[in-house]
């Protein structure tokens, strides 16, 4: 994995058009120094009444963050790119999910918060510990960060002899 060194700043208000860019800005930016790869870029946001959401920055924001998302619906939209040629040759597409997130006491949010400093959205459903989302419409894995399957669609597209494999099924929540 090569991390790019581009900034997410843009004044881009549309979430899908908002993680396809960063995407690709991503992406672009590892395959200019290394114009012989094929890389994938990926960004993904929350946007919950009509607030765009990434990453917190400090505790007292991912406490803001997990109040806001507290008991309500929420939209996860992830970007992937696929580049290659040092950023001649590019592909990408959003993915939405829907996510429904518990409601949670004061108490149980301020132990929440902190704890997921790198997720958008400032919780990560796949930490078995975290209690905080309740029902997710669509794909998972776009909640995770990386929708598979139109990642594949797109490596695919880059070139890469892909097979669809099974869909990967989360466990059911208790």
């Amino acid at each position: 994995m090569v991390p790019s060194s581009v900034g997410e700043a843009s004044r881009q208000k549309d979430p899908r058009r908002l993680v396809v860019e960063l995407a690709l800005r991503k992406a672009r930016d590892v395959a200019r120094r290394h114009p012989e790869a094929l890389v994938l870029g990926a960004d993904t946001i929350v946007v919950c009444r009509g607030r765009i959401l990434g990453k917190p920055r400090h505790y007292q924001d991912s406490l803001s963050i997990l109040r806001l998302l507290n008991g309500r619906w929420q939209d996860v939209y992830t970007g992937v790119a696929v580049v290659r040629e040092g950023g001649l040759w590019a592909r990408s597409r959003a993915v939405r999910s829907r996510v429904l997130a518990r409601r949670l006491s004061e108490a149980q949010l301020r132990r929440l918060a902190g704890k997921h400093m790198d997720k958008a959205g400032a919780y990560a459903v796949q930490d078995q510990d975290d209690p905080f989302i309740e029902r997710i419409v669509g794909d998972y894995g776009n909640v995770v960060g990386l929708p598979l399957e139109a990642t594949r669609r797109l490596l695919s597209g880059a070139g890469l002899d892909l097979k669809p494999r099974r869909a990967f099924r989360p466990p059911r929540a208790g």
